[in-house]
C-alpha cells in the first residue's frame, strides 16, 4: 500500500524540489558556454523604400535591439520554481496548506505564469522568432493561460457544479503560442533555405506534450478520477510535472546549444 500524501510530506517534497531546481540552475550557470546560445531580439517597423522619395513606398524592416542568452532563460525559470517551492514550504506554509484544503494553490499559478511563459519565449527564440512584439505576445498568452488556471480554482471553491469557463479560455490562450511556433516551422520548411536543428523539433513536441499533461491533471482533479479524488495527489502531480518539463527543456537546450 502506497504512503498517503500528507501536508508535512508535501512540505518536505517542496523543499526537495526547491533544491533540485536550484541545483540545476547552478549547474547551467557553471557549465554552459556563455558564448553560445545568444539570440537576437528585434523590432519590426515601416521605412521608406530607397529610391521612392518622389512617390513614397513603405516597406517593412527590422533592427536588432538587443540579445539574450538561452542559458539566462533556463536559469530564470529554474530560479523562479526554486523560490516558489521554498516560499510555500517556509514563510507561506500555513496559507499554502489552508488553500490546499480549499482546492487551490495560488502560488503555483503565479509561478507558472512567469516560468512557463519564460520557457515558451525560449522555445520561440530557438525556432527563429526574434521580434520583440511577438515574444511579448507569446509570453503574455502563456501567462494568461496559467492565470486562468488560478481563476478555475478560485471560482470553483465549494461549488458542486464545476464551471469550465476559465479552463476553456485558458486552453484557447495557451494553444496560440504553439500554433505561432508551429507556423514558423512550417514557413521555414516551405519557403526557407534551412530549418531549425532536429533537437528543436524534439523540444517542440516534448514540451507540447508536457504542457498538455498539466491540463489533463486539472481535468482529473475536478472529475475526481481515481487517485485524483484527493486534491493533494493532483498537487503532487503538478510539482513532478513542473520539474520534469523544466528539466527536459533545459537539458535539451544545453545539449543542442549551450554545451562547451
Amino acid at each position: 500500500m502506497k504512503k498517503k500524501i500528507t501536508m508535512p510530506g508535501l512540505r518536505k517534497f517542496n523543499l526537495i524540489m526547491a533544491a533540485l531546481h536550484a541545483l540545476q540552475a547552478l549547474a547551467v550557470f557553471i557549465i554552459a558556454d556563455p558564448t553560445k546560445g545568444v539570440q537576437p531580439v528585434t523590432a519590426n517597423y515601416l521605412t521608406l523604400k530607397p529610391g521612392t522619395e518622389q512617390n513614397p513606398v513603405l516597406i517593412s524592416a527590422s533592427t536588432t535591439i538587443g540579445h539574450i542568452n538561452l542559458a539566462t532563460i533556463v536559469i530564470i525559470f529554474f530560479v523562479l520554481s526554486s523560490l516558489a517551492h521554498l516560499f510555500i514550504a517556509t514563510v507561506y506554509r500555513k496559507k499554502y496548506e489552508s488553500d490546499l484544503k480549499k482546492g487551490i494553490n495560488k502560488v503555483r499559478w503565479y509561478e507558472y505564469s512567469l516560468s512557463a511563459s519564460t520557457m515558451l519565449v525560449g522555445i520561440a527564440l530557438l525556432t527563429g522568432i526574434y521580434d520583440l512584439g511577438m515574444l511579448i505576445a507569446i509570453f503574455s498568452l502563456t501567462a494568461i493561460m496559467n492565470l486562468m488556471g488560478l481563476a478555475m480554482e478560485y471560482y470553483n471553491q465549494g461549488r458542486e457544479k464545476i464551471s469550465w469557463l476559465a479552463y476553456n479560455i485558458g486552453c484557447v490562450a495557451g494553444i496560440i503560442p504553439w500554433i505561432i511556433i508551429g507556423l514558423t516551422f512550417w514557413a521555414g520548411d516551405k519557403y526557407g533555405t534551412g530549418h531549425p536543428p532536429t533537437f528543436v523539433y524534439f523540444i517542440y513536441v516534448s514540451l507540447f506534450l508536457f504542457f498538455n499533461c498539466f491540463a489533463i491533471n486539472m481535468v482529473l482533479q475536478y472529475k475526481k478520477i481515481g487517485k485524483w479524488d484527493n486534491y493533494l495527489y493532483g498537487e503532487r502531480a503538478y510539482i513532478i510535472l513542473s520539474l520534469l518539463a523544466k528539466s527536459v527543456l533545459a537539458w535539451q537546450v544545453f545539449a543542442g546549444t549551450l554545451r562547451p
